[in-house]
């Protein structure tokens, strides 16, 4: 096995080995060091010991334990040249790790010398600009022995999430809140719901704060792992209390993985890592579009941000035009490194900048979550200890790595009449270039509260509606803003019965039983029933608008309640009625026929309700 080795090397080495896999690192280093003197050509020590000491991020000694390799055994100038150029790189000494790549790189493993070239020239550059701020560890009240990754800030900064990985088998999601002096308060777990027995990891927070969207891992289906190994989930809180967390469906999740969500700024857009098919190698960035009630087949975001490697953890700003992300696969400073991308269009997405040294070094950099004024970033790093021993870091951003200055708008959605706030209505707002709807916002379940974050320096158009009340438009100018803004605006909307004469006549209401997706028999005989006097009017329009209980997640309720009016409006169609002069609409936990505070008043609420309107 050793070839020529003497006894006391052969003994030394397999000593080192066992207690390797006893996890006792100071022994097993000490072993392979004997084994290593007893034989100076021992090829197989060096290696071992020298990868041991790269693992552990001691780049000088496995430079060390590499050069002695490449002088004491048979061919080792060209056996360890690869480990050797590596470790130079990672101890940041680019220009010698080019010496050995320029004089071995050509003779095999192109690919990963191509590689390491690439890695070399832009560390070298890295290093020669570095940036004016070096990350700092946040302490001992978020930081721990154990890893800690995937930090994300609630929009106003005083909340701060992230993950933890218990006793190394274990990951739990953990907050910790901003201080009176400005500090940290000692960072606890969240509890359940959302933690469970399984793997919690990867969360984000959406920008109003009311939606938790995550990744749980050991996902058991009961006919095997067709659920996936990992998939995403969310939660959702109107005040405090989270809700329990709910899978999403087939449409994102699949037997492959699924993980690391994050939202756009106005809950439409998820942007998500999975190793589906269609991607372009190892883990890909996705993102699904959430309209009419439904959560959309996902689109990959191209060749410009994935690669043939891992593309992981991806963070869009409340800019909505910033991606941040970590990779393995673009040109970098060693392991993974952060990059942003800006959007180009709707679809596109330019290519993606190395954020730089000292923020990205010769250690992993995994996650990154970014304020709402850009000039803080908060990372995951495992650069001062062992590999895959995470602490989340603190930086100030310079003005190239930063996101596009925006607006925030909070305010309430109104009735114009009785001042009463408005859940549920839906703000639309135009693309200022193109006048095409460009975003979409909901008012909130609990107090009809909206956040809007919008790029400055335009003039926005917008629109918004509601059951039971006109549509209005307005404009929102933000020109001449190039700073961080934050504005108070109030959206009231006139009720239907002060707008132009419209006659709407509730003619009938199909009610579902509880999680019912399907219409059956008595409810489609109910429907032919409603409709029946209607057949042979003519310049009517049916609307047919589906609703909830408020129990569960209000974006699944939203689906939901899309679903059966779908279904309602389809079985209407089957009646000789246009379907074009169908609106069918699904509009949640919005107007409640009765309190929602028994499962009576709850089956009331979880309706579709015909209206023809004249």
């Amino acid at each position: 096995m050793y070839g020529q080795l003497n006894d006391a090397a052969q003994k030394s080495y397999e000593k080192a080995m066992g207690f390797m896999l006893k996890k006792d690192k100071a022994k097993a280093i000490a072993h392979m060091t004997d084994a290593i003197r007893q034989d100076k050509t021992f090829a197989e020590a060096y290696s071992a010991l020298g990868e041991w000491y790269f693992r552990d991020h001691k780049y000088a000694l496995a430079v060390q334990v590499f050069k002695d390799a490449s002088n004491n055994c048979r061919n080792g100038a060209r056996l360890f040249a690869l480990p050797l150029a590596k470790s130079y790189l990672s101890n940041y000494e680019p220009n010698v790790a080019l010496q050995i790549i320029n004089s071995f790189g050509t003779v095999k493993e192109r690919n990963s010398w191509a590689l390491l070239r690439e890695q070399a020239y832009f560390m070298r550059q890295a290093l020669a600009q570095p940036l004016p701020d070096t990350p700092r560890n946040m302490g001992i009240r978020i930081n721990t022995p154990e890893p800690e990754m995937h930090p994300c800030l609630t929009a106003d900064t005083l909340n701060l999430f992230f993950t933890r990985r218990l006793n190394g088998i274990d990951d739990d999601f953990y907050t910790s809140h901003v201080d009176s002096c400005g500090g940290w308060f000692t960072a606890r777990n969240m509890g359940s719901p959302p933690n469970t027995l399984h793997h919690e990891s990867a969360q984000t927070i959406s920008g109003d704060g009311h939606y938790l969207f995550f990744m749980r891992c050991d996902n058991r289906s009961e006919n095997g792992w067709d659920q996936g190994g990992c998939d995403l989930y969310m939660a959702y809180t109107a005040d405090s209390i989270w809700s329990q967390p709910e899978t999403f469906g087939a449409t994102i999740n699949t037997p492959a993985y699924e993980g690391m969500p994050c939202l756009s700024p106005d809950n439409r857009e998820l942007y998500y890592v999975s190793n589906r098919e269609g991607g372009f190698g190892g883990m890909d960035i996705w993102m699904s579009k959430f309209e009419n009630g439904l959560w959309q087949a996902p689109c990959n975001l191209g060749p410009e941000v994935n690669t043939p490697g891992d593309e992981t953890a991806p963070f869009i700003h409340i800019d909505n035009n910033t991606l941040y992300f970590a990779s393995n696969g673009h040109p970098g400073m060693g392991g993974t490194d952060l990059y942003y991308s800006r959007r180009i269009n709707d679809t596109t997405w330019g290519s993606p900048q190395n954020m730089g040294y000292p923020l990205n070094t010769a250690a992993d950099e995994n996650s990154i979550c970014v304020t709402i004024d850009g000039q803080r970033a908060y990372l995951a790093s495992d650069r001062d200890s062992a590999g895959g021993n995470f602490d989340i870091y603190e930086t100030r951003l310079p003005h190239q790595l930063q996101p596009v200055p925006v607006a925030i708008i909070k305010g309430f959605s109104v009735d114009s009449i009785s001042r009463e706030k408005l859940t549920y209505t839906s703000i639309y707002i135009n693309d200022p270039k193109t006048n095409t709807p460009a975003y979409h916002y909901v008012s909130n379940r609990g107090d009809g509260s909206y956040m809007i974050t919008l790029p400055a320096g335009y003039n926005y158009t917008y629109a918004a509606d509601r059951i039971g009340y006109s549509e209005i438009t307005g404009n929102i100018n933000l020109t001449g803003k190039e700073n961080i803004e934050k504005l108070s605006y109030d959206i009231a909307l006139l009720p239907q019965g002060y707008q132009k004469p419209i006659y709407d006549t509730l003619i009938g209401t199909i009610h579902f039983p509880i999680n019912s997706k399907n219409l059956n028999d008595s409810a489609k005989a109910a429907i032919q029933n409603i409709l029946s006097p209607w057949l042979d009017q003519k310049n009517i329009i049916v609307m047919v608008n589906g609703y909830t209980d408020n129990s569960g997640n209000p974006m699944l309720n939203e689906e939901l309640s899309y679903l059966r009016a779908g279904l309602v409006g389809t079985e209407i169609s089957t009646l000789g009625i246009d379907p074009v002069m169908i609106e069918a609409r699904g509009w949640g936990e919005a107007n409640p026929v009765a309190p929602n505070e028994t499962d009576e008043d709850r089956n009331l609420n979880r309706r579709v309700e015909i209206i023809i309107r004249r």
